[in-house]
């Protein structure tokens, strides 16, 4: 690990994947995982990206931009999946067709049986731009991780001031069968909540470390991986 970085336990302890439920069959860095987002139970993404370390704790993974992926064919005039109702869409899922991931940069913190993701994100010149908590639900099949989108998330600064992002859109979409119940939408606030305590008193993720990550440049950029085996989770 580089000087300066922080095992993701903070405690050095590797973890064993013979008796873990997190994702994965090895803990060899630079592995190819498969990242597949899904909103409403349909497929928006499926990106592979590379296992940087895994702990007891969690995990972190690497996500570049530009990487070859396979995204949602949406009907013209539609610019994302999470706008079309749910009763407006085929209830097979819609075809994936080739892509290309259009954000920047991105190292992924997957915590141990928690219901959120956080996100350091760099810009140009691997330039740490700050954090992004993604509150979802994750499902572990082998080297594929299935997020289920929680739609409510939060950004967070690189002097830890943090806001909310989507709360209307998370407030519309709850009591719907396709997404979650009112009971639900407070277990999500909840965890969003105990993110932003973290975020407020500077501990790990956001005590600094990682964000200077480089990736290794042995590194290339992972194929496209197969077509995704489903569109609905």
């Amino acid at each position: 690990m580089k000087a300066g970085k922080r095992d993701v336990a903070n405690n050095g302890t590797r973890l064993d994947t013979s008796t873990s439920g997190t994702t994965g069959t090895s803990n060899r860095p630079g592995q190819v995982l498969q990242w597949n987002f899904f909103i409403g139970g349909h497929l928006s993404a499926s990106v592979p990206v590379r296992l940087v370390e895994r702990t007891t704790a969690g995990q972190l993974l690497w996500m570049e931009t530009g990487t070859p992926m396979w995204r949602t064919a949406l009907p013209r005039g539609t610019t994302h999946l999470r706008d079309i109702a749910p009763h407006e869409r085929p209830a097979e899922g819609y075809p994936v067709v080739p892509g290309r991931w259009p954000m920047g940069n991105a190292l992924f913190y997957q915590p141990t049986g928690a219901a959120h993701s956080v996100l350091w994100l760099f810009g140009r010149r691997q330039k740490f731009r700050g954090w992004y908590v993604n509150l979802e639900r994750r499902l572990h099949h082998g080297d594929a991780i299935d997020i289920a989108d929680h739609e409510l998330d939060l950004n967070v600064a690189p002097d830890r001031t943090w806001r909310w992002k989507d709360e209307q859109s998370f407030a519309e979409k709850t009591g719907h069968p396709a997404y979650w119940t009112a009971e639900e939408a407070v277990a999500i606030r909840s965890e969003g909540d105990a993110v932003a305590r973290l975020a407020e008193a500077g501990t790990f993720p956001f005590d600094g470390s990682w964000c200077d990550f480089r990736p290794p440049s042995a590194w290339t950029t992972p194929p496209r991986p197969a077509k995704p085996r489903r569109s609905l989770l």
